[in-house]
């Protein structure tokens, strides 16, 4: 029964993610589609609500699947170095992925949020042009995925050594 709650967690996880990562290609593609005027780095466009959405709801969901992780990937904790590496390799390997989950929502959640909020104005904006933030926050939700379920494999494994 806990390896079939340990499946269910991966899965729940990477669906999370891939629809992320979805959704935000598809924010990316919708704001594309409103009309926009380039003079070299410089960029006016009206925002787009629909990039709006999907990128909001691609945001939501990367914030939902990193806390689902964590809580359920458990705590691993080390006072020092030293402890780290007497530490088993799992339990090493689950340090390492858990700061590459935490590094890769910090990337991708912040892509996601100002390529929404560039979306946000009830007018249009000019400025520098903010190209490929949301495809870019939507592929590194692929990423977290990977990365989320090793660390959850790994520190489910630490912790019955």
């Amino acid at each position: 029964m806990v390896k079939a709650g340990g499946i269910f967690v991966c899965l729940l996880i990477v669906a999370l993610d891939i629809v992320a990562g979805i959704l935000g290609i598809k924010a990316e593609i919708a704001q594309n589609e409103v009309k926009h005027l380039r003079l070299w780095i410089f960029e006016c466009r009206d925002p787009s609500h629909e990039a709006f959405k999907l990128g909001l709801a691609a945001a939501a969901l990367l914030g939902l699947a990193h806390i689902i992780a964590n809580l359920l990937g458990g705590c691993n904790c080390f006072c020092s170095q030293e402890e780290l590496q007497k530490a088993s390799p799992n339990r090493q390997l689950s340090v390492a992925c858990f700061i590459f989950t935490w590094i890769i929502l910090a990337i991708g959640l912040s892509m996601l949020v100002i390529g929404t909020l560039s979306n946000n104005r009830s007018r249009g904006s000019c400025g520098f042009s903010h190209h490929h933030l949301l495809s870019i926050g939507g592929i590194l939700c692929f990423v977290h995925a990977l990365f989320c379920v090793a660390y959850y494999i790994a520190s489910t494994a630490s912790s019955t050594e």
